[in-house]
């Protein structure tokens, strides 16, 4: 056995005589062990929190989104439609036209998104089968709309209410002075038909139309389009079918995936994580401390054997070792034992439920292997530097 790792061993198993640095290493020991299941478990709430999160946006946004480079829309041709449907890897695409306009609705108004869609945009988007707080989701071809719950709430707004029309106006494309509303606005009343809620962002956001009805009100042709929404079969390359779109549109278009539909979002929260990971890291740092003081005090306990060894014929640097394999050993088994107590609290949580936000609503926590791969990483990296410092104070110079 390798000699310094055989004295490391013997060193971290054994007690010492002084009881000063038993309870030293002791609290070294317990500080790694809680540091490691401290970050554990926060990264995996944080993890829970993420998924949590995104998976409004993730409900609600397409795998796909192609939109023009320049400009609000682009025409979109019957061949063009043909190849996308037959591109391996898509299961359904939507043509959408998206754009502000102004609502009003019994003396209030609101200005937000006006979103046509056609007759696949429930095989595309979840929102018609799963999230209709209220009423149905609209005919093609019709004057319905279903809109957001909270705009529904800031109108006071019902469903089927035909004594009070729910009136768009949508600005008229053209120059020279305007002297009128009708020269200003194209006017039309809607028909509400149903009332969606998916998250408060969202349920702000969409009033949703038959396509052709938004292409007549923003006076564009029936192929003219600002977009188009893709939904893609399971384990799809998404780099293959992006590079086949913009071939086919021959690169005049801007395609986008969930995370560049949501970049703010995903980078919001990374940068949370990572602030999260760094001050728990902190937090190790601190207790690692302890770790290097224990082997500290430990190096000047065992001076004699120190002493005794380096005159039969040992090096400074296997002496230095030994100290080094301790320090990184205590570390690792810590490590070990700090991420077992972490995941038991993160399966129990998933399975049991303990902490609830709400009576319904569990605090989300997941388990990750990343997460188990960052925290050992973290825990053995930062014992092996506090080690290396520590068994740096073996020197000639002690032991003479």
């Amino acid at each position: 056995m390798n000699f310094p790792l055989y004295i490391a061993k013997r060193y971290l198993f054994s007690k010492s005589n002084n009881n000063a640095i038993n309870i030293i290493t002791g609290i070294a020991s317990v500080g790694i062990i809680v540091g490691a299941m401290a970050l554990f478990v926060v990264l995996s709430v944080f993890s829970g929190l993420r998924d949590f999160s995104l998976s409004f946006s993730n409900d609600f946004d397409p795998d796909l989104k192609v939109n023009p480079i320049s400009g609000k829309s682009f025409f979109i041709t019957a061949a063009q439609e043909n190849q996308i449907k037959n591109i391996d890897g898509v299961a359904s695409y939507s043509k959408v036209v998206e754009e502000r306009v102004l609502f009003f609705f019994k003396g209030k108004e609101m200005v937000t998104y006006l979103k046509g869609v056609d007759a696949n945009f429930t095989k595309t988007n979840i929102l018609s089968k799963n999230n209709i707080f209220n009423g149905q989701w609209l005919k093609p071809n019709t004057y319905q709309v279903v809109l957001g719950y909270g705009i529904s709430q800031k109108l006071s707004l019902g469903l089927f209410d035909f004594n009070n029309p729910f009136e768009v106006y949508v600005p008229r494309k053209g120059k020279g002075v305007i002297e009128s509303e009708e020269e200003a606005f194209y006017k039309s009343s809607l028909i509400p038909v149903g009332i969606y809620a998916i998250s408060e962002d969202l349920d702000s956001k969409y009033v949703f139309c038959d396509l052709a009805l938004a292409q007549e009100l923003l006076e564009l042709k029936s192929n003219q389009i600002s977009g188009v929404e893709i939904k893609l079969k399971p384990n799809t390359d998404e780099a293959t079918v992006i590079e086949k779109l913009k071939t086919l549109f021959q690169n005049k278009i801007d395609i986008k995936n969930r995370a560049q539909q949501n970049a703010t979002l995903y980078k919001m929260l990374n940068t949370e994580n990572i602030a999260v990971y760094l001050i728990f890291t902190l937090v190790i740092v601190i207790a690692l401390f302890n770790l290097i003081g224990a082997l500290i005090m430990m190096v000047l306990d065992k001076k004699s054997n120190l002493k005794t060894l380096y005159n039969l014929g040992s090096e400074i640097k296997d002496l230095k070792e030994i100290f080094l394999l301790q320090g990184s050993l205590l570390s690792v088994l810590g490590g070990i034992f700090g991420l077992i107590l972490g995941i038991i609290i993160v399966v129990v949580q998933q399975q049991f439920q303990l902490v609830m936000i709400t009576d319904s609503l569990a605090y989300p926590v997941v388990f990750s292997i990343q997460n188990v791969l960052i925290v050992f990483a973290t825990i053995v990296s930062l014992g092996v530097i506090s080690s290396w410092i520590a068994s740096s104070r073996v020197s000639k110079k002690l032991l003479d």
